[in-house]
Parts: C-alpha cells; sequence; structure tokens
C-alpha cells in the first residue's frame, strides 16, 4: 500500500463524508516530530502526500520531506503543486498570451492546440492599468475608467477571448479592486473541497499569484507566494514548482501597539528589522502571544510585504481570528465550521498558548516599540522616524533648507499625495483613519496645499462602501481625496500627470519634490519620474502631508495648517482616538457589505458586458496590432535550443550595476517616453504620444518591451559613469547609446552578452519582462553578488543562467569596467545545482583571470529548464513528448 492511500482518513463535518491526508497518522510512523513542524512545512508536506504518484514524487520524496528537521543545514526541495494561480492583468495578460501562442505552436506542429490549458483554477483581476490621470474632483472615477477601456480596448478583448478559451479561467472586471484584496476578503477559501481519486477530499487552499505581494494571502492561513506569470504558466499547466528552503524562521510576536501607532507604522518597522536580519529565500512564520490579539486586516498588512523583507512567504497559523474573518467577510457559516473541523483534525490549527513549532531560529519583536513612521526616500525598508523625515529628506537627498513662503513650491514639496495599494486599503481600521483626519481637519478648516495630487484608489469596493455609510468620505472628498478608481494605481507608477502648473515648476527651477503614498513600493522614478523622493506611510500620514504639502516639517511638532483664524493645528490635534475608530468600525462593517460588494464580481458591468471578443481555441493574431503580438519563445521548436549552450565565448558586458537593482530598474512600468526606443517605436507605429500608454499596459507587445528593458530614466550604469537612464558604452568601439541600441549591434555582430551587478540583484515586483527581455537583448549569463529569489527563478526559467560571485568578490574587487570579455567552457557541464562555475575574464591587454562562480540553478527542475531554453519551450516539448508516447 503506498503511504498516501495508508493516511487517508474521513471527517464527518455537517452530515458529509470528506477524505483527507492525515498528517498525525504520518507522524506515527518514526515521524512523531511533524507534530511540532512550523504550520507553513505540514501545509507543503501534504500537498507533497496528496500530489504523489504525479510528476515523478515517490514515498521517498514525501519522507524526506518530512524527516527534515531545524538546524540541521538540511537543504530540502518540494514539489510544490499550488491548488490555483492568481493573475493581475499586467502580468496575466502576457502570461495567457504565452498560452496562446503556445495553443498556435501546438497547432503548427499538427498536434491538439487544445491540449493547452489551465489544468487548476484561475482568477485574473483587472486592477493594474487604472492611470490617474483625473483626480481630485468627483467625476475622477468615471472618467478614469473610461479612460483605461479606451487605452485597452484591445487587451481587454482578448482576455474576453481567453476567458472563453480556457475553460478554468476566471476574469473580473476593471474597476472592482486590487487582486490582493479581493483575493483576501472573497476568492480565498482557506480549506478547498474537491472531488479526486473517486470521491470527496478535503485540502489547505494553496496558490501562487503572478504578483510578489501574493503573500497578503498568508494572513488567512494560505500558504502561497509570488511568481513569474511563465512559473505561474508551468503551474496552470500541471507541472510543479521547485520550493527550496533550508530555514524556517519564527518571528515571536509580543506586546501590544501603543495609542496613535498604526499597522502601517508596525510593517514599515518590522520590514526594516526583516531585511537587516537577512531572511531572503527562508520561509518566516509568525508566533507568539500577540497573535491572539492581531486581527487578519492587521496580518494582512504584514504579510503584504514579504517582498520587501525578501521572505518566500510570511505565513499566519489559522486560528479563532481567521474564522472571525471569514464570517466578518460574509463567507457561509457551514464551510467555516469545515475549516475549523478539517485544521483541528489535521493539526493545522493554532491555539492560543499552546507549545510553539520547532524553527530554525526564533527572532523577536515587541509590538509595544513601534513608533510612527514613513519609509523611503527610495526603498520601502529605510524606516524613518516620523521626527526624523525632514533631516532624512535633506540628507538623502542632499537638498538644503528650502527658504520661501508657505504658499510657494520649492524643494521638499509633496506633489502626489496618494492613499492606495492593497497593503494598507485592505485594513479598515488605517482607512477610518484615515476619513477621521480628514473630517477633523475640515472641521478646522484646514486645506490641502494648491500644488498637491490627492487621490484614493481603494482595493475594494467594500472600502467605498463603509466610507460612504460612515460620512467619512464626503470629508475625504473635501480634501481631494475623492475615489479615482478601484485598482493599483499610484503605487504601481500609474500616478498621471501632475498639474502643468506643478509640472513646469519642478522642470524649470529643477527641484526635489516628492510623493507621499500608502504603498508597498517607491523605488527610484517608480512613482512619477518627477518625484525623485517618495516616502511610505500610513493613509492618516498621507492626508496630513497633504495639508502640509512639504516633508520638510516635522510633524511630531510643527503644525500641519492653520485655521482660518490664523491658529496653528498640530497633528495630535486632528489624530483620531482608538475608540473612535473602533466605534465607526462597530456601525459601518459588515457581512451583507461584502456579500453585496462581491455578489456580481466576474459579471461586471455595462462597459465590461458590451465588450466583444474573439472565440474559438485558437486566437487571431493581428500582426499590426501594437498591444497583442505572437511573442517568439517557440521559433524553432521542436528542434529545440539551436544556440550553443556548450561554451561561451568572447562575450561583452552589456551593463554594469550596482546594489538592490530593482525590477523596475530592469522593466520599469510607468509612462513611455517620446525619446526612448520603445516610443521611437511606436511612433513608427502610427501610435501618437497621447495613446503610448504605459509599459506595464504593452507587456503584451514584445517588440516594445524588449526596447524598454533597462529603460529606468533612473538606472546607473557604472560603463556610463555621470549618465542616468537607459545607455551604455558598446564595446570595442566605445560609442554610447540607448542599451536596445547596443544590444541589437551586438546580435548583429553575434557577440553574446552578459550583466554584471552588485547585491541584491532583480529586487521587488516579480516581474516577467526584467527576465523576458534580458533574454531577448542576448543576455546569456547574469553575474551578481546575490539575487533576490524571483528574479533568480524569472532568469532561469527564460534560459539565462545566473552566476553568484563568491564572498567578498565584486566587481570592484576585479577591477571591472565593462571593457572585458568573458568566456565559460562547458557550460552544460559545469551548470549543475549548487555547482561552481569557472569563468575567465579577459582584459584588453590579454591578460586573464578565472574567476570561480557559484550556478544559482537550485534545483534540477531549473536546470532542466534552463537547458530547453527557458519554460515555455520546455512545457510544449513535454505536452509533445507525452503524445508520442500516448
Amino acid at each position: 500500500m503506498s503511504l498516501k492511500a495508508s493516511i487517508r482518513r474521513t471527517l464527518d463535518v455537517g452530515g458529509q463524508h470528506i477524505a483527507y491526508f492525515d498528517l498525525k497518522a504520518l507522524a506515527q510512523n518514526d515521524l512523531a516530530h511533524i507534530g511540532r513542524m512550523p504550520f507553513c512545512l505540514k501545509i507543503l508536506l501534504e500537498n507533497m502526500v496528496r500530489n504523489s504518484g504525479r510528476n515523478g514524487i515517490s514515498d521517498q520524496d514525501v519522507l524526506a520531506l518530512a524527516n527534515w528537521k531545524p538546524r540541521s543545514g538540511q537543504q530540502a526541495e518540494v514539489a510544490f503543486h499550488p491548488a490555483r494561480v492568481l493573475m493581475q492583468d499586467y502580468t496575466g495578460v502576457p502570461g495567457l498570451v504565452d498560452l496562446a501562442a503556445m495553443r498556435s505552436a501546438m497547432q503548427g506542429l499538427g498536434d491538439d492546440a487544445s491540449r493547452v490549458n489551465p489544468l487548476i483554477p484561475v482568477d485574473l483581476v483587472i486592477d493594474h492599468s487604472l492611470i490617474v490621470d483625473e483626480a481630485g474632483h468627483a467625476g475622477a472615477f468615471n472618467k478614469n475608467l473610461a479612460y483605461e477601456y479606451q487605452r485597452n480596448t484591445e487587451r481587454y478583448r482578448f482576455l474576453k477571448w481567453a476567458q472563453q478559451a480556457f475553460n478554468t479561467l476566471r476574469v473580473v472586471p476593471p474597476g472592482s479592486g486590487i487582486l490582493h484584496q479581493v483575493n483576501l476578503e472573497h476568492v480565498a477559501s482557506v480549506v478547498r473541497v474537491e472531488r479526486h481519486d473517486g470521491g470527496i477530499v478535503a485540502f489547505p487552499d494553496t496558490m501562487v499569484g503572478t504578483d510578489s505581494h501574493s503573500t497578503m494571502i498568508n494572513a488567512l492561513g494560505v500558504l502561497g507566494w509570488g511568481v513569474g506569470g511563465i512559473e505561474a504558466e508551468a503551474a496552470m499547466l500541471g507541472l510543479p514548482l521547485a520550493v527550496s528552503f533550508q530555514d524556517v524562521v519564527g518571528v515571536r510576536l509580543t506586546g501590544r501597539l501603543r495609542p496613535g501607532v498604526t499597522a502601517t507604522d508596525l510593517v514599515l518597522t518590522l520590514t526594516q528589522r526583516l531585511r537587516s536580519v537577512g531572511v531572503v529565500d527562508k520561509l518566516i512564520e509568525f508566533t507568539g502571544p500577540s497573535l491572539d490579539e492581531l486581527a487578519v486586516a492587521d496580518r494582512a498588512t504584514i504579510a503584504n510585504m514579504a517582498p520587501e523583507y525578501g521572505s518566500t512567504c510570511a505565513f499566519f497559523p489559522i486560528d479563532q481570528a481567521t474564522l472571525d474573518y471569514l464570517r466578518l467577510t460574509g463567507r457561509e457559516e457551514s464551510h467555516v465550521a469545515l475549516i475549523k473541523a478539517y485544521c483541528q483534525a489535521q493539526g493545522l490549527w493554532r491555539e492560543a498558548g499552546a507549545q510553539e513549532p520547532d524553527f530554525n531560529a526564533i527572532i523577536p519583536f515587541d509590538l509595544g516599540d513601534v513608533e510612527p513612521c514613513a519609509a523611503g526616500p527610495r526603498r520601502p525598508q529605510d524606516r524613518v522616524p516620523l521626527h526624523r523625515v525632514p533631516e532624512n529628506f535633506r540628507t538623502e537627498m542632499q537638498v538644503s533648507v528650502p527658504q520661501g513662503s508657505d504658499g510657494e513650491i520649492r524643494d521638499g514639496a509633496v506633489v502626489i499625495a496618494a492613499i492606495t495599494s492593497c497593503t494598507n486599503t485592505s485594513n479598515p481600521a488605517v482607512m477610518i483613519a484615515a476619513g477621521l483626519v480628514a473630517r477633523k481637519a475640515v472641521a478646522l478648516g484646514l486645506k490641502v496645499k494648491p500644488w498637491v495630487k490627492t487621490s484614493l484608489t481603494p482595493g475594494s469596493r467594500v472600502v467605498g462602501g463603509y466610507l460612504e455609510e460612515s460620512g467619512l468620505q464626503g470629508d475625504l472628498d473635501r480634501l481631494g481625496f475623492q475615489v479615482a478608481g478601484y485598482g493599483c494605481a499610484t503605487c504601481g507608477g500609474n500616478s498621471g500627470q501632475l498639474a502643468p502648473w506643478v509640472d513646469e515648476a519642478v522642470r524649470d527651477k529643477n527641484l526635489v519634490v516628492c510623493s507621499v503614498l500608502s504603498g508597498n513600493r517607491n523605488f527610484e522614478a517608480r512613482i512619477h519620474p518627477l518625484a525623485r523622493a517618495n516616502y511610505l506611510m500610513s493613509p492618516p500620514l498621507v492626508v496630513a502631508y497633504a495639508l502640509t504639502g512639504r516633508v520638510t516639517v516635522d510633524l511630531t511638532r510643527e503644525p500641519v495648517g492653520t485655521t482660518p483664524e490664523g491658529r496653528p493645528v498640530l497633528l495630535q490635534e486632528i489624530w483620531p482616538t482608538s475608540t473612535e475608530i473602533a466605534e465607526v468600525l462597530g456601525r459601518t462593517l459588515s457581512p451583507d457589505l461584502f456579500r453585496r460588494s462581491y455578489a456580481e464580481l466576474f459579471v461586471g458591468e455595462g462597459e465590461w458586458t458590451a465588450l466583444s471578443g474573439s472565440t474559438g481555441g485558437l486566437f487571431p493574431w493581428d500582426q499590426a496590432s501594437t498591444y497583442i503580438r505572437c511573442p517568439p519563445y517557440f521559433d524553432g521548436e521542436p528542434s529545440g535550443r539551436t544556440q550553443s549552450l556548450h561554451s561561451l565565448v568572447g562575450a561583452r558586458p552589456l551593463l554594469l550595476l550596482g546594489d538592490s537593482i530593482t525590477t523596475d530598474h530592469i522593466s520599469p512600468v510607468s509612462d513611455i517616453p517620446a525619446n526612448s526606443p520603445a516610443g521611437r517605436y511606436l511612433t513608427e507605429q502610427g501610435v501618437s504620444v497621447r495613446d503610448f500608454n504605459a509599459y506595464g499596459a504593452r507587456r503584451a507587445n514584445h517588440e516594445v518591451m524588449v526596447r524598454g528593458t533597462f529603460a529606468n530614466i533612473r538606472l546607473r550604469n557604472e560603463m556610463v559613469p555621470g549618465i542616468e537612464g537607459g545607455f551604455t558604452r558598446h564595446q570595442p568601439s566605445g560609442d554610447v547609446m540607448p542599451v536596445f541600441e547596443a544590444a541589437a549591434r551586438y546580435a548583429s555582430d553575434e557577440v553574446p552578452l552578459v550583466v554584471i551587478a552588485g547585491k541584491e540583484y532583480g529586487t521587488g515586483s516579480s516581474r516577467d519582462w526584467a527576465a523576458k527581455g534580458t533574454r531577448l537583448l542576448g543576455v546569456r549569463v547574469v553575474i551578481a553578488e546575490s539575487f533576490e529569489r524571483i528574479h533568480r527563478a524569472n532568469l532561469a526559467s527564460m534560459g539565462v543562467l545566473p552566476l553568484q560571485l563568491l564572498n567578498g568578490v565584486t566587481r570592484s574587487t576585479l577591477g571591472l569596467d565593462g571593457t572585458e570579455t568573458f568566456e565559460i567552457d562547458d557550460m552544460v557541464g559545469q551548470a549543475q545545482r549548487g555547482a561552481v562555475v569557472e569563468c575567465r575574464i579577459i582584459r584588453t591587454d590579454g591578460s586573464a583571470i578565472t574567476v570561480p562562480l557559484k550556478c544559482r540553478l537550485d534545483s534540477e527542475s531549473d536546470v532542466q529548464v534552463w537547458r530547453a531554453g527557458g519554460i515555455l519551450p520546455f512545457v510544449l516539448r513535454r505536452l509533445l513528448s507525452h503524445n508520442e508516447q500516448s
């Protein structure tokens, strides 16, 4: 009898007999330590047991994970089959385009194209195409939604086709909310019940999402994280995702937040702490007595920002708070009862006061130590106590104390104040706090400074509902925080244009101006090209800074503004108490509000229902399209990768980069400049500058995206010192030119390319095009001091070899300047999981050094996929070979 069959048990819930695979029974087989396993590992173990017999998973593989013990130095590898996939449109549309292209390739090879179909449920939420063109007035929402449809009709019609072509795909239309908040409030089930092997089986809800902040669902006890779209495609097609880990770290929460301190302050402080300790690529699970009082909304704020502190997940076990949240958000009582019964039977239920799991390490964190703060001006982990924001701005931006009157725009001016992003709009307490700050400010006659662009883009219609019902939306409206849309906007770079007079003043005076936002990302040039400093903060602080109009004010002791009578008003006068917040929450938040808000989630309204799309199993590609183009990843199939993998000869550095190069630096999502390679391409195609849209919206057109790779206006390439933007120096000519043009020149000369970088290469969003564009530019190898998890995986999944410099070795210690050539013999033989690869670097004077590099193909799956030229050719060949075998 197989291990899987031996631990199959039946659970009786509500008169229904439901099968499950009992980890407690597994623990009786000389594996008693399973009971002390972290909860997130138990979920992975159940996943392995349930899927044993699929994709080569054996009983021995299950037992290998079951025998994993902390502090043993043991590396574990899990073949993870997520139960479902969550996508947003910026990453989801190109992902589905890839599947459509795979169908076309299958058809061209004489096979059944319909075999390319997601095998697990896929939900795509159209939430990233919202741009804040209009803000600060009552018609902003309707106008922005109309603009969104005008710009994206072609993309949305493609999604209409995809919805009817792929039978497990659901699409949430525009204007409904942000995918993570929709997932938390409505889609996630915590425990799934499906028919398998002739019976009804219960198992933990797990997922991966094509957005790095998919970890937000960890707050609900659902294990999941962000992956690239290319990995999501593999999961959709039934392939397991390789999860390698060595450490599971417990973060022990004690104490409670002080009055006036928000969940945003907590997560910014925690992000700084965990980033400094070093939790990149580790599994994190929260434990400790403070979980007894930490609501799911606060947990979600913490879990959302796992990418900012670098961990794979940020898991909160299922407990009473989970059930309370499910009831609040309108889930069925029968399902809530099933969740509790299953989790208690399975050992997945956290009981208050119970012995905590056995972790590799414990990081203590006292909530009582948290103080009001912001984070910036460039990275989310750079926490700044509120009273030090003015000093931080002057120091980091190298700006002296600004002079001038309060009515004048100058250095330090806040030009964007945005309440945005799932991180905070999913948390009713901080949203109500923002409304109460607005109410008190309005009552005192305070006004927002004229140069501040204010906007409110909630993460779900629920937020709009309770703000309206409480009357707080009217107060926010009076300060210019009308709802501009429901979706990811400013946090994703879609902040729209500034008022013309503000834009002109900033450019003419070369001002260093700022944005303040309740988001999770503030990387350079992400929010707005003119906002050189960007600070993350809680929604009520966003309102406060909109009133002051400057980050050079110390809000802990200086006035936020003055009344019409000239009386200074301090922040503490308009800051709400916990009692005031609780009173509003108690009378406005109800299960019925959630049920009403989500009743027609997948149906949509007038414009969506009226939108026509193609029908049939194959997508009709239009070669004249500037939005949807058939990608070139299957060119040459099924013969396989024709480029030589056996050696790297005469390779040139395309770029020489520093530390913390983000996926925004590599593949920006912001507006497309008219004078950029991508802008010139669109102009040549007859597209007017007004209709360029953003890079993110053009992700299904590889011609645009490859020209936008390494095109961030704040990129600093050490091969062209003193120049900011997407430029490099071609070798051996020495000519300075845009990165795309240099890559094209190298390609015409058949010169392979490498990219050299510092620490934390690829931090930020799980952006496929950071890897796709790198490959299409002709880059064969990326050499960095360290990689962020998702981008490393994406590079391997696109057939680009990630190699890591050994400790203490950097581009500086090697004396690299970009004039060198690189050689690697027998790449296939050397590029093995965890192996050391010998790279020869030849200088212009003919001298050479050999540098050992760690191969960052971290799993056998990585090795196989890299050798195939990427995940898409790998999957196509697998489908073809299975058909031949059958």
